[in-house]
């Protein structure tokens, strides 16, 4: 049964910022919505040509159950990967901070009532330990994560980005810290970007309120528009770079799919810029989680909804994590996606432990699918002739928010990141790489720059390669 809300019933708290889901809109959208042949055909043609859908016309793609045009939408979104994206993957892995949790959401081992999780908070000395093991890995870049607790104010995750800046192992730092953590006011935010953070990672879990409601029981994050606007405040304190994404498997995965279109159309028409990143988890295994399966999303409608994500938002990042097994993380990667994290350990304190492969759920959030190497995941991204990068250029060359969007539209992060993909590829290679996985990862920069001659010059692009061979460090563009 479909439960409706009128934004108007809603008591506003904040009076700047209001809430922008309206449940019965979303429907309307969707059951008008009709999957002619001609027609899905024309919406996928829209976004090869480079052009962002309409909430219209992606329900028409979500409408879509014929085979033969599922499998064209699916053809669509791996050539529109290609066109804008190129072969280029972004690497990164996340870090857990600190499990203690003042909420009560169902589905996630760190919530408040579960006894069974062990609660650690990662000291200045262990933070130190984890981005040591981290950088002797070859990481460049992190999403720091932390539970929704009064000890993880905006003070103590600015200090604990501090901490990881300030490690260097050998020729190993980290260029980037990205945040996933609960919402602030402005004023906590204005503290974290002094930090100097990249981008600022809020998942709505879901946009349907009645299910919201029932998830997430006691706690701060049962305020659903605390929640939904908690970027607006970020972007107020000009956090210019955040990233949304659905937890799906607690709603319809249709319903959803438009929810965070509506939040990128939101960003859109009050910041003039879209989301840096949209993400689209699927609900996992957690400690002593309860979760009703009704609305399970199968690998073929999870495969599906990748794709048309990413016809929908052309130029919008995509990030797909390591939840999924490596089969279907191999299958989506094909369909649109830009970021995947890669030596996956979520485990408190994991990283610089022996036996971090083996997960001990009463320590960790839900179940990863893919607990591969950083290094197993670069040779098989080499093998199937994708590009690994680890560039966080954009980011120290203030190409962020509008000023991205303003290099991104036009087509050019395919040009314009290949050569900085290029650079942090060789000095992982040569700083990590075995012997048969330098081997593998120089032919393809070969071929890389070889591609690059017939569009643009790359004598400077050499020189810097060589340079990087011959021992020096962070070079980009």
């Amino acid at each position: 049964m479909r439960m409706i809300y009128k934004p108007q019933e809603y008591r506003i708290k904040d009076e700047r910022m209001k809430p922008f889901i309206d449940e019965s809109e979303i429907w309307e959208i969707l059951d008008k919505a009709k999957a002619t042949k001609d027609n899905v055909r024309k919406i996928i043609q829209k976004s090869l040509d480079k052009n962002r859908l309409s909430l219209q016309e992606t329900a028409v793609l979500l409408k879509t159950e014929d085979p033969e045009l599922i499998e064209e939408i699916k053809q669509g979104a791996r050539e529109l990967k290609e066109k804008v994206y190129g072969d280029r993957i972004v690497i990164f892995a996340p870090l857990y901070i600190g499990n203690k949790c003042v909420n009560n959401c169902t589905y996630c081992g760190f919530r408040a009532s579960n006894t069974k999780q062990k609660r650690t908070t990662l000291n200045h000395d262990q933070i130190k330990g984890e981005v040591t093991a981290l950088e002797d890995n070859g990481q460049k870049r992190l999403i720091l994560v932390y539970g929704e607790h009064p000890l993880y104010d905006a003070d103590f995750i600015a200090d604990s980005v501090r901490t990881v800046y300030d490690v260097k192992s050998g020729n190993g730092e980290i260029r980037r810290v990205n945040i996933n953590a609960a919402p602030l006011d402005i004023e906590g935010y204005k503290k974290v970007k002094a930090a100097g953070i990249g981008t600022y990672q809020i998942f709505q879990e879901t946009y349907h309120r009645e299910a919201y409601a029932k998830y997430h029981l006691s706690g701060k994050k049962k305020d659903f528009n605390w929640r939904l606007t908690g970027l607006d405040r970020a972007q107020e304190a000009l956090i210019d770079d955040v990233g949304i994404g659905a937890l799906f498997g607690l709603y319809d995965w249709k319903y959803e799919v438009l929810g965070l279109l509506r939040h990128v159309n939101h960003f859109e028409a009050c910041y003039n810029v879209g989301p840096h990143t949209i993400s689209f988890p699927r609900i996992k295994a957690a400690s002593d989680s309860n979760i009703d399966p009704e609305f399970e999303v199968s690998d073929a409608d999870f495969i599906r909804l990748v794709a048309i994500l990413r016809l929908a938002v052309p130029y919008t990042g995509m990030i797909l994590t390591a939840r999924e097994s490596k089969e279907i993380r191999e299958e989506v990667i094909k369909l649109g996606v830009s970021q995947i994290d890669a030596g996956t350990n979520i485990q408190l304190g994991g990283y610089s432990e022996d036996n971090a492969k083996a997960q001990k759920l009463e320590q960790e959030q839900f179940e990863i699918g893919d607990p591969r190497s950083l290094a197993e995941v670069i040779d098989e991204l080499l093998d199937k002739k994708y590009l690994p990068s680890f560039c966080t250029a954009c980011y120290r060359k203030g190409r962020t928010g509008e000023h991205f969007m303003e290099f991104s539209v036009p087509g050019f992060i395919k040009r314009f990141c290949t050569q900085n993909a290029i650079l942090t590829l060789a000095e992982y290679l040569e700083d990590y790489g075995s012997v048969g996985m330098k081997r593998k990862g120089y032919e393809l920069i070969e071929e890389k720059i070889g591609e690059l001659k017939d569009i643009q010059k790359i004598d400077d692009l050499l020189i810097r390669l060589e340079k990087v061979k011959n021992g020096e460090r962070d070079l980009y563009y």
